[in-house]
């Protein structure tokens, strides 16, 4: 079930992303990603989050600011199960437009998105990370 994210999933969420983002970045110090988990807590109050729970557990989740995906999030136990395409699948019966960054060496991401209809419209250098990333975008039209 998808259902719109409540202050108490916060715990929940902020493991999932901490692990997933120690695990499927790590071309990047997990420092990095300890060091952000105060500020990304805290934005989170500020992004429209989407939880996929099942069994009374969160197992994935994406977080929306306007038409921008800043990230989706799925248990790693429950990767390839369809849990993150159903959240896309929910955000696109949302939205006829977003864009979303990934790094390029997270590879697995990037083929999910190009099956998924986004094109890449650019690619730089992030900052904080030194790494190489796409702007991706998916447009209903």
């Amino acid at each position: 079930m998808i259902r719109k994210f409540e202050e108490y999933d916060t715990e929940q969420i902020m493991q999932l992303w901490l692990a997933g983002n120690i695990e499927i970045h790590n071309f990047i110090p997990k420092e990095y990603w300890i060091s952000n988990y105060t500020f990304v807590e805290k934005e989170l109050l500020k992004a429209d989050v989407y939880v996929y729970e099942s069994d009374k557990k969160i197992r994935g989740f994406i977080g929306m600011v306007e038409n921008y995906i800043a990230g989706i999030f799925v248990d790693s136990n429950f990767r390839s199960t369809g849990v993150g395409k159903s959240l896309l699948e929910y955000i696109k019966e949302r939205n006829s437009l977003f864009t979303l960054h990934v790094y390029q060496q997270n590879q697995r991401a990037v083929e999910f998105y190009l099956r998924e209809g986004f094109v890449v419209v650019s690619e730089g250098l992030e900052k904080e990370t030194g790494k190489m990333e796409y702007t991706m975008e998916w447009n209903k039209i």
